[in-house]
């Protein structure tokens, strides 16, 4: 099973936090105007602060967000939510995104590489991965789908059962 680690889930729950909040503040990319504190963004998602504050800095180093210093200081996006992938977010917190050690050329990773009719095969298996999570933006993740729209309505459905 593939899974992320539990920092990048709250990443992405901190990172729609001040999506959301520069949204309703209608501030731009790096506008000190959408910016959060750590302790305002901890009570704001529920996540502890220590958490939100090695998210906070993990994505700081990954230039998801900017932080600002001083009496109007705090995070806030780097650049607009559409521009933001989830690849992005992946990689600031988890390093690059593959599913295999011996990836894209990497020498020395695992002791048979010498020997294994697979080294290279996977390179394609993880840009498939890469593309789509590049494919789906920090936006596209605040936007959920309602209830109605997952499943067809109710009529269809009957008439799809008589059909049979």
């Amino acid at each position: 099973m593939i899974r992320l680690n539990r920092l990048t889930d709250y990443a992405i729950v901190v990172l729609g936090q001040l999506a959301q909040l520069r949204e309703s503040s209608g501030a731009k990319a790096g506008d000190p105007i959408g910016s959060r504190t750590a302790a305002q963004l901890a009570q704001d998602t529920g996540v502890p602060l220590p958490t939100v504050s090695k998210v906070l800095k993990m994505l700081a180093h990954g230039k998801i967000i900017a932080s600002q210093r001083g009496v109007a200081g705090g995070y806030t996006l780097s650049r607009d939510p559409r521009a933001i992938t989830v690849a992005d977010i992946i990689t600031a917190m988890e390093g690059p995104i593959a599913l295999t050690a011996c990836v894209d050329g990497a020498v020395g990773s695992c002791d048979v590489e010498a020997l294994c009719a697979m080294r290279g095969n996977w390179d394609k298996v993880n840009r498939a991965i890469r593309a789509a999570l590049s494919a789906v933006t920090l936006q596209e993740m605040l936007s959920t789908p309602s209830a109605f729209e997952m499943f067809p309505p109710l009529a269809a459905r009957r008439d799809d059962v008589r059909a049979q």
